[in-house]
């Protein structure tokens, strides 16, 4: 996974771009997780699983709501949106 501030693609299935910036990668339970901040801040940041070079959407609400309070108990990230968007889930690996 790349830096944060890192500028990430995406493809849905339906084949089209959304465009990202890497917030952090951090570690829950021994997981991966990469916080995705999209073009438009005010949608909320997105949560991805990290399987190697796949980002996988966090589709279980108990796995997103630790996650979200993992971020929350580093301090770090008090002001950021954390939202479940089903709308976008990657084909594929990170551009």
């Amino acid at each position: 996974m790349t830096q944060r501030g890192a500028s990430v693609t995406l493809v849905d299935d339906q084949g089209r771009p959304h465009a990202f910036t890497l917030v952090d990668v951090i570690e829950v339970a021994e997981q991966r997780y990469a916080v995705l901040q999209p073009e438009d801040e005010a949608s909320g940041a997105v949560l991805f699983r990290v399987d190697g070079e796949t980002l996988t959407p966090v589709e279980d609400d108990e796995e997103f709501e630790r996650v979200v309070a993992e971020l929350r108990e580093t301090g770090e990230y008090d002001d950021l949106a954390v939202t479940e968007d089903d709308d976008i889930s990657p084909d594929g690996e990170v551009n």
